[in-house]
């Protein structure tokens, strides 16, 4: 008898019962029409942005003839976009207020870092469980925003207590009427780019007050309160306070206050720069009222760490910290 040869030339047939996984082997490219913008996109963009310099350009010219009118000429000195507080401050800036901005600016930075983190993480690679509540597992960059939120909250009300201690409240907290028609005032002359005159060792102009006012008094609470509906922290067997405060409004709520705050910190940032920087900065990061460098430096310094939590906010960095106060754990 002859033994038959199995031919193993043509592999067997097989029928496919797992995925690939999350990372296959082989992924399509892109085409290039998805990397890259065609040439109609470019040139609308083009178009997009000289649209929107012109309109710029007609805004500013508009309100330098508004403002040139009689009417307006006594409308701007009737207001000249600031008032005389009824509260008397001291002037200056007290070095408490230094180191607030600092850890303020430090906090938000990773805040912000940390949540637009926690917007695009589908699959998260670490997690932290609480010592006493192993069913309050949740990930490690959302505990990280977390904390950053309480660090940031406390901050806040050391800022706010001192502000009151020491009376200069009356700063950033509007103590007249005349707030708004001067607000108003500012607004215009910075569009007509002859601006108001800076003041702010003494006295914030009525647009700045209202910002900061709005800023501290107004966003900084929305983004608590949102956030604190969102997080793990909220009572879950408060049902009757869950219905009455639904967590899809705190969802709705909490990214655009997120978004004030970075349009607020950008705009901050480019007036402190564009209206004497080194005066200014001396201000916040030197408590003086002269054009030295000191401030810039203390500045650059104070960059140069925020640019370090950046980098380092990262579970390899974040983990052992996390370690302190639950349990981390991988997938």
């Amino acid at each position: 008898m002859v033994a038959t040869v199995a031919d193993v030339s043509t592999p067997l047939p097989w029928t496919k019962t797992v995925w690939d996984g999350r990372a296959p082997r082989h992924v399509a490219a892109a085409p290039a029409s998805a990397r890259r913008p065609t040439w109609p996109q470019a040139i609308a963009g083009l178009f997009g942005a000289a649209a929107l310099g012109i309109l710029a350009g007609a805004a500013v010219a508009f309100v330098r003839a508004l403002l040139s009118l009689p009417f307006m000429q006594d409308f701007l000195a009737a207001f000249p976009g600031e008032y005389e507080p009824a509260v008397q401050v001291e002037p200056g800036f007290a070095p408490w207020i230094g180191w607030q901005h600092f850890f303020n600016v430090f906090l938000m930075v990773l805040i912000i870092r940390s949540g637009l983190r926690i917007r695009t993480e589908k699959r998260p690679t670490a997690f932290w469980t609480p010592r006493n509540d192993p069913k309050g597992k949740t990930s490690l960059t959302i505990w990280f925003h977390q904390a950053l939120d309480i660090l940031w909250l406390v901050n806040g009300v050391i800022f706010v207590v001192l502000l009151f201690t020491t009376g200069h409240w009356a700063r950033i907290v509007p103590t007249s009427w005349e707030v708004f028609p001067n607000a108003l005032s500012a607004a215009l002359q910075y569009v007509s780019f002859d601006w108001p005159h800076e003041n702010g060792w003494n006295n914030y102009n009525s647009l700045q007050q209202i910002a900061y006012f709005a800023t501290v008094f107004l966003a900084a609470p929305l983004a608590a309160v949102t956030g604190f509906r969102m997080s793990g922290m909220w009572p879950k067997r408060a049902e009757r306070l869950s219905k009455g405060y639904p967590i899809e409004w705190a969802r709705a709520l909490h990214f655009p206050v997120m978004l004030y705050f970075v349009a607020f910190i950008i705009v901050h940032v480019l007036l402190v720069f564009l209206t004497g920087f080194l005066r200014n900065l001396n201000h916040m990061y030197a408590a003086q009222d002269a054009v030295t460098w000191t401030g810039f430096w203390v500045f650059v310094a104070s960059m140069v760490v925020i640019a370090i939590g950046w980098v380092a906010a990262r579970p390899l960095v974040i983990a052992p910290i996390a370690r302190l106060f639950g349990t981390v754990s991988g997938r």
